[in-house]
């Protein structure tokens, strides 16, 4: 095997070895890829979880002003002067 020969084969085996390295590299990069797209679905799910805890306490929160909102209504009427009352 000539000089030639025996460098063409080894720069073939570098290019196996290159050519290997980086499909492994674009598999690495799909699947890092893959892993931040379920992290970010991840945190989508803790954000809507948390919104769904919100609307929840404040569906509470305005049912108890609402409540609230009556009883200083009730407690006004109660003791506010009848209508018919006219001071002259």
């Amino acid at each position: 095997m000539s000089e030639f020969e025996k460098l063409v084969s080894e720069q073939m085996k570098i290019m196996d070895q290159l050519l290997e390295l980086q499909s492994e590299l674009d598999r690495c990069r799909q699947v890092e890829a893959e892993l931040i797209s379920l992290e970010r679905d991840a945190k989508l799910d803790n954000v809507q979880d948390e919104i769904a805890t919100k609307r929840k306490d404040l569906a509470g929160i305005q049912e108890l002003f609402q409540r609230q909102t009556e009883q200083v209504i009730q407690s006004y009427r109660s003791t506010e002067k009848p209508s018919s009352y006219v001071q002259k």
